[in-house]
C-alpha cells in the first residue's frame, strides 16, 4: 500500500515536494530534541490545491497526517510518531505574501508564512501585525494559530486567536473551507474558524489567514524597575493602567535567578542592577506620539507608583538591550541543560500566591531545586522551570512528581497548565486530569464529526 501511495503523492507536485530517506531527518525531531519520529514522506505542497490533493489521497488509502509549520513547538505538537506510518505535511513553501488592506487594516497570508515576514510586510505597509515571541524568524503562522500562540504583546493586543479574522482550512477528507472574510462583525452562524485556531492540528490544516493590522505605533517606551516582590509587581501594573491605560503593550516578570543565569552564560549582557534584584519588571508602552513625550509619562508613572529604582531607556539601542536580557533567557536555560518546564496561566491576582505557595513545595520537595519563573506577568502567563541537581535528562525521572506539585497549585486557582505553548504529546495525558468528563466528551465529538478516521495529527492533543 505505501508504494502505491508514495507513487501517487509524487503526481500530486513537483519534485522538490517530497523529502525521504535522510532528507526527512530535521522534519522528524522536534526543537526540545525531545521526541523523535519517522513517516513515510515529507511533502511540501506550494498551494491550497495541493494540500487539499494530498489530505484526500491520505483520506482514501487510511494515512495519518502530521501538519508541521515552523517545527518550533514546545510540547512535540508536530513531531510523528515512531510507526513510520504518517505523512508529514510542511507548509514551508506555502509561505506567500499576499494582499495587505492598508483601509481595513488587514493582511491576508499563507500558512507557511513566518511571522517575521508578516511583521515586515505589516512594517513595510506603515502598520503593526503585533503577535511577537522569540522565534518569530523561524515560526509559521499556520502553527502560531494551530497553538492559540501568545507572546509578550497580549496584554494589549491579544493571542493569535484575537489578532484573526477569517481563515482558510482543509479538511481532512480534502473539502477545502473558505472563512476568509476579513470583517470584524459576522454573526452568520457559528464561527467556525475559532475551532481550528488552537487544535494543533486535529481538526483540519490551516492553509490560509486573514489577520489584523494595526496602525504603527511612532512612539516607545521601555523601562527596567527594580521591584520588591511579585505582589508589587502587580501594584506597579495596576497603577500604570490607572495612569497611562492601553498604551502599557508588555510587562514581563523577570526573578533573578533568570538574571544569574545569564550573567553566567551571556557575561557579555549588561547586568543593569547589582547586585542581583530578587525581582524585575520589562515594561513598555507605545503611542501615536512622540518617544520623548511617552517616555515622560512613563517617567511620571513610575514615580507615581513608589518606583525609586527604575531604568528607563534613553534610545532604541537601550530599549533592545534590555529585551535582548528577557529573550535570552531561555537560550541560557538551554545551555545550563535539562529542566522541567511549565507554561501556566493563573488570574492575575492569584499570581502572587501561586509564586510563594509552589515555591516552598517544591523546594520542601526537593531543597537544592532552582527555580526559573519569569513570563507575561501583564496576562498572567508565567514560564515556571525548574532545574534539579542533575541537569541532564535524567531529571524528566521527577517530571511527573513536579508537575503535580505545580499543577496542582495552578488547579486551585483556576488556572491553566497550557498557557500558549499547546498541548502537543507532552502534556496530552494531563487534559484527563484538569479538564472535566464534559470538556473531553466535547472535544471527542467535535474532533469524531469532522475528522472520523483520526488521520490528523493522530496521538496528539486529545487523551
Amino acid at each position: 500500500m505505501s508504494a502505491e501511495f508514495l507513487a501517487a503523492l509524487a503526481t500530486l507536485t513537483d519534485a522538490a515536494g517530497i523529502l525521504m530517506g535522510d532528507a526527512m531527518a530535521g522534519y522528524l525531531l522536534d526543537q526540545r530534541r525531545r521526541y523523535q519520529g519517522s513517516a513515510l514522506a515529507v511533502a511540501r505542497p506550494r498551494d491550497t490545491t495541493e494540500v487539499a490533493a494530498m489530505l484526500a489521497l491520505c483520506h482514501r488509502h487510511g494515512v495519518p497526517v502530521v501538519p508541521q509549520g515552523g517545527n518550533t513547538s514546545l510540547c512535540g505538537g508536530a513531531t510523528p510518531d515512531s510507526s513510520g506510518t504518517a505523512l508529514v505535511i510542511s507548509l514551508e513553501r506555502y509561505n506567500a505574501i499576499e494582499q495587505i488592506d492598508a483601509e481595513n487594516n488587514t493582511i491576508t497570508v499563507a500558512a507557511g508564512a513566518t511571522l517575521a515576514s508578516v511583521q515586515k510586510a505589516a512594517r513595510d505597509a506603515d502598520r503593526l501585525f503585533p503577535a511577537d515571541w522569540a522565534a518569530a524568524a523561524s515560526c509559521q503562522i499556520g502553527g502560531a494559530l494551530a497553538t492559540n500562540a501568545g507572546g509578550i504583546n497580549v496584554l494589549r493586543y491579544g493571542n493569535m486567536r484575537n489578532l484573526t479574522l477569517g481563515l482558510e482550512v482543509v479538511l481532512a477528507d480534502g473539502t477545502i473551507w473558505n472563512g476568509l472574510r476579513g470583517l470584524r462583525k459576522d454573526n452568520t452562524g457559528y464561527d467556525l474558524k475559532q475551532l481550528f485556531i488552537g487544535s494543533e492540528g486535529t481538526l483540519g490544516i490551516i492553509t490560509r489567514a486573514v489577520l489584523r493590522l494595526y496602525p504603527a505605533p511612532t512612539a516607545h517606551a521601555t523601562a527596567l524597575v527594580n521591584i520588591a516582590s511579585p505582589q508589587a509587581a502587580l501594584e506597579l501594573l495596576h497603577g500604570l493602567q490607572g495612569s497611562v491605560g492601553d498604551r502599557i503593550t508588555s510587562f514581563e516578570l523577570i526573578s533573578a535567578p533568570c538574571m544569574a543565569l545569564l550573567a553566567k552564560h551571556f557575561p557579555s549582557l549588561p547586568q543593569p542592577f547589582q547586585p542581583i534584584p530578587d525581582w524585575l519588571v520589562l515594561v513598555e508602552l507605545a503611542d501615536g506620539g512622540d518617544s520623548e513625550t511617552l517616555n515622560d509619562r512613563l517617567a511620571e508613572a513610575l514615580f507615581a507608583a513608589g518606583c525609586e529604582d527604575a531604568l528607563l531607556a534613553q534610545h532604541g539601542a537601550q530599549s533592545r538591550a534590555f529585551w535582548d536580557l528577557r529573550e535570552s533567557i531561555p537560550e541560557a536555560q538551554r545551555l545550563e541543560g535539562v529542566s522541567i518546564k511549565h507554561d501556566i496561566s493563573v488570574p492575575l491576582s492569584a499570581i502572587p500566591g501561586f509564586i510563594d505557595e509552589c515555591g516552598q513545595s517544591l523546594l520542601a520537595a526537593y531543597p537544592a531545586a532552582q527555580i526559573i519563573a519569569f513570563g507575561h506577568l501583564g496576562d498572567g502567563n508565567l514560564h515556571y522551570n525548574i532545574f534539579l541537581p542533575d541537569h541532564s535528562a535524567a531529571v524528566y525521572a521527577e517530571e511527573s512528581t513536579v508537575n503535580e506539585l505545580v499543577y496542582s497549585a495552578v488547579a486551585a486557582r483556576q488556572g491553566s497548565f497550557s498557557a500558549e505553548h499547546g498541548i502537543g504529546q507532552l502534556k496530552r495525558r494531563l487534559l484527563a486530569t484538569y479538564r472535566s468528563p464534559v470538556e473531553l466528551a466535547m472535544m471527542r465529538q467535535i474532533k469524531t464529526a469532522l475528522d472520523p478516521q483520526n488521520l490528523l495529527n493522530p496521538c496528539k492533543f486529545l487523551p
